[in-house]
């Protein structure tokens, strides 16, 4: 029964966010260092998504395959190669070393 309480809780508290989005006002919407913080928050979101999907497994710290296709495809930015590229270089880095290292 405790997953459906945990459920229930999830449920009313991404009610009760998207509600409060609704109710904040439009001039603190306008105001430009909110408007830099919300064009930065999902970048930055998703960076912090990316670095724990690559680096962690469980509760412990790990270094692998992904972290040199990571590395490949931060490369390949520095390069301004376009993204389709960048993907490719991270997938093909990745397979190698996984190929390399059994």
């Amino acid at each position: 029964m405790n997953i459906w309480i945990a459920i229930a809780v999830t449920a009313a508290g991404c009610y009760l966010v998207k509600l409060a989005g609704l109710l904040v006002p439009a001039g603190v919407l306008e105001r430009p260092l909110v408007q830099r913080l919300a064009a930065l928050l999902p970048v930055a979101l998703l960076a912090a998504l990316t670095a724990q999907q690559t680096f962690a497994a469980g509760q412990s710290l790990t270094l692998d395959a992904r972290v040199a296709g990571v590395a490949a495809a931060g490369v390949a930015l520095l390069c301004r190669a376009p993204f389709l590229l960048v993907v490719a270089a991270a997938v093909l880095v990745t397979a190698g070393v996984r190929a390399l290292g059994g």
